[in-house]
């Protein structure tokens, strides 16, 4: 799991999140991945609602890149099998979906992206006290 730490965090400090990267574990990581594209979202989606097109340019590039460059690149396709490719899929669509969004000013779609990563937030945050438990 070392390679994948180093890499989670090289995917992360690229997407522009620095804090505490350099000491969180890999599941930490993932939920910084998570925590960042759902404030990006967020701020996307204030931002269409107060017409601030360069806010929502900075925004919706943040939220793809951490959607694209973080979490979709740092799956594991070896040893996540399956769910990997079925998070891969979806990390697509939710990639696509925000970049049309942007181009159309679809808060809307948004917050279904929104709701699609906070689920899986939810449920990788759920995972961490029994990965240590098996530790």
């Amino acid at each position: 799991m070392s390679g994948f730490a180093s890499f989670g965090a090289s995917a992360y400090v690229s997407v522009g999140v620095e804090t505490g990267v350099s000491t969180s574990s890999p599941h930490a990581l993932i939920l910084m991945l998570y925590d960042g594209a759902l404030a990006a979202l967020r701020r996307a989606q204030g931002c269409i609602e107060s017409g601030d097109a360069v806010g929502k340019a900075q925004a919706m590039s943040r939220a793809t890149r951490i959607i694209d460059e973080g979490l979709r690149a740092s799956l594991d396709h070896k040893a996540g099998g399956e769910i990997a490719g079925q998070l891969d899929a979806l990390y697509d669509y939710m990639f696509r979906r925000a970049l049309q969004a942007g181009i159309d000013n679809d808060a809307a779609a948004l917050e279904e992206i929104a709701r699609l990563l906070d689920g899986l937030r939810e449920a990788w945050a759920s995972i961490e006290p029994k990965a240590q438990a098996a530790a």
